[in-house]
């Protein structure tokens, strides 16, 4: 079920020395529920600690009024409510990450409201990275889109991660994001990687994908050489004033196939329980971490959408066994 030989992806960065088929992850995604689980818990074992979840903190550092009109968004200025905010002073982010730090964090991610960031802006954000990463803590950013050298200008500064998500299947981006393609997302991704950055990089689910596309966003994870470090997860929040936001709710179930599937066919990632989690049930998330995630944004926002609070997660940890790492 996994391999063929591999055509060339968009950029030469990401050809894969082997290719998962949109087809074979269908096949995946099509196993009895407790066959597929059974299987992706296997290969967790295989490759990482059973019992351990990574936690991470998101902060928005600069909210609300994005160029871009990503359907699902509420900082795009095209459509969403978010109230716009300027970019943070370094304290207020210092502040933010140590708090995070004493909760057990141990990775602290920014983002900013950008189709990307102007030099003078990215002054700043270095100025953040150098004194999250005096922290102790690991460090990502998602500023949209980079220009030439200022990749380069974020791995100088400490930079250990950059997020920039694929967000759907190739021939689905069009329906939610008509203002760039999912090329120029790749183009970013090259940067990342050419800088020797690590990527943090995965998609939305539930705003109306069909199943096979959900199985070609994976596939384009996966087929990245080498696939993403960390591979978030999101599922669809619909945002008051967004084209999204009266998208019918995913099936639980398949969200944990689509966490399964992931796992199977990205063997070391970090898969990452993001958006979403706020609706989640406990038992929901208990499946999604049998079924592979061992990543988890943990703190009580995620950028302008609601997270669990952190005691919440704490019990949660406690209840069925699982250390922070």
């Amino acid at each position: 079920m996994t391999a063929t030989a591999a055509p060339k992806t968009v950029s030469p960065a990401f050809v894969p020395a082997t290719r998962w088929t949109t087809e074979a992850l269908v096949g995946l995604f099509d196993l009895p529920f407790s066959d597929l689980l059974y299987r992706a818990q296997q290969v967790h074992r295989q490759n990482h600690e059973a019992n351990a979840v990574q936690l991470s903190t998101l902060l928005s550092i600069k909210t609300g009024g994005c160029s871009e009109d990503c359907g699902y968004c509420s900082q795009s200025a095209h459509h969403g409510e978010a109230q716009r905010e300027a970019l943070l002073e370094v304290g207020d982010v210092v502040a933010a990450a140590q708090a995070a730090k004493d909760k057990g964090a141990t990775r602290f991610c920014m983002g900013a409201a950008w189709r990307g960031p102007k030099d003078k802006d990215l002054d700043r954000v270095t100025d953040m990275i150098g004194a999250v990463k005096a922290l102790g803590l690991e460090t990502c950013v998602t500023l949209g889109m980079l220009k030439q050298g200022q990749a380069e200008r974020l791995k100088e500064a400490g930079l250990d991660y950059y997020n920039h998500n694929l967000d759907t299947a190739p021939e689905f981006y069009g329906q939610v994001i008509k203002t760039h393609s999912q090329n120029d997302r790749f183009d970013t991704l090259d940067k990342v990687r050419g800088a020797g950055i690590k990527v943090c990089c995965g998609g939305i689910v539930g705003m109306g994908e069909t199943r096979r596309q959900r199985a070609s966003l994976l596939a384009e994870l996966a087929n990245m050489n080498p696939p993403p470090e960390s591979v978030p997860i999101n599922e669809l929040v619909p945002m008051p004033g967004t084209p999204l936001e009266n998208a019918p709710p995913l099936d639980p179930f398949e969200f944990v196939r689509t966490i399964a599937v992931a796992r199977i066919s990205m063997p070391g990632s970090m898969v990452r329980l993001s958006a979403g989690r706020q609706e989640m049930s406990d038992e929901l998330q208990a499946l999604c971490f049998l079924a592979g995630a061992n990543s988890i944004f943990y703190g009580d926002k995620l950028l302008t959408a609601g997270n669990p609070e952190a005691d919440r997660d704490e019990a949660l940890f406690a209840r069925l066994g699982l250390t922070a790492a």
